[in-house]
């Protein structure tokens, strides 16, 4: 056998065996990676069940979960490059200098991030609020450390980021324990003002769900091009907003159709001039 065929023979024998040991660890970096992953979610459902977790406010709570698990599954990642066989000092600067490129590339990320810490320390809403941002309303679900989670009442499903919630104009229906329900009506002109007070003050004060203080506050609110614009105003829990304000509008109906106030349609009178040809 020749010098050159050694070589060969050697540099195969080298390759062949760096190569089956490199598939092993990538095996075993593979197999860690996917218990650690299960272990990783395990962990963060036992620190929720924990007494000390339970105390914290569910905003809180579902932010701090989901970082926890974040970070869990990011170690994972990294102690299996280093059974693979990366060096860790390497790895980090690694990271660093990706860290640097994926954040002037997921900026978005890192606004939704930083608005998620925003609404915890400010709190302007927590789960369990009804809240609008003028494009989505719902009942907020979780505050994850990207996005929020919202419930429309008809079950469906909003995922907002946080960087545009932290941003925006949100208006919070549950912050205060009592609202205020503000419906218009219509009627003609020839309805008497003092009689479609009286009607609605009734309807008004015989709802128990409508608070007598402050009292229920009626008024004529202006004069339309075919009818007369009444607005009532009533107090009540918030809770039982929608139920007070579709209970208004169907009894109110009722009482003036009771009574002959006519709720009129749109009108627009027409007058011609009658000229004699020349």
């Amino acid at each position: 056998m020749t010098f050159f065929e050694s070589f060969i023979n050697t540099i195969k024998a080298f390759v062949t065996g760096s190569v089956i040991n490199f598939i092993f660890l990538a095996l075993c970096a593979i197999a860690f990676v996917f218990i650690g992953f299960k272990l990783s979610s395990w962990v963060v459902k036992l620190i929720k069940k924990s007494k000390g977790f339970k105390k914290l406010d569910d905003s809180v709570e579902s932010f701090l979960a989901s970082l926890i698990g974040i970070t869990l599954k990011i170690l994972v990642v990294v102690v299996a490059a280093t059974i693979v066989g990366f060096d860790v000092t390497a790895l980090s600067a690694v990271i660093a200098t990706f860290g640097v490129t994926a954040g002037l590339a997921l900026q978005g990320s890192l606004s939704n991030l930083t608005g998620g810490i925003m609404i915890l320390i400010f709190r302007p809403f927590k789960v369990g609020d009804y809240i609008d941002n003028h494009s989505d309303s719902g009942t907020v679900e979780s505050i994850g450390i990207f996005y929020t989670t919202l419930k429309t009442p008809d079950n469906k499903t909003i995922t907002v980021p946080n960087g545009l919630l932290s941003n925006a104009t949100v208006v919070n229906y549950s912050t205060e324990d009592t609202r205020r329900v503000d419906i218009e009506f219509t009627v003609s002109y020839d309805s008497d003002i003092d009689k479609v007070n009286k009607v609605m003050q009734t309807v008004a004060n015989a709802d128990e769900k409508i608070f007598k203080d402050p009292a229920p506050f009626t008024a004529l609110l202006r004069q339309d091009a075919s009818a007369l614009v009444f607005v009532i105003r009533v107090w009540c829990n918030s809770s039982d907003y929608w139920s007070v304000y579709f209970g208004l509008e169907e009894n109110m109906k009722k009482a003036f159709d009771a009574v002959g106030i006519e709720i009129p349609f749109n009108q627009l009178d027409v007058h011609f001039d009658k000229t004699d040809d020349q």
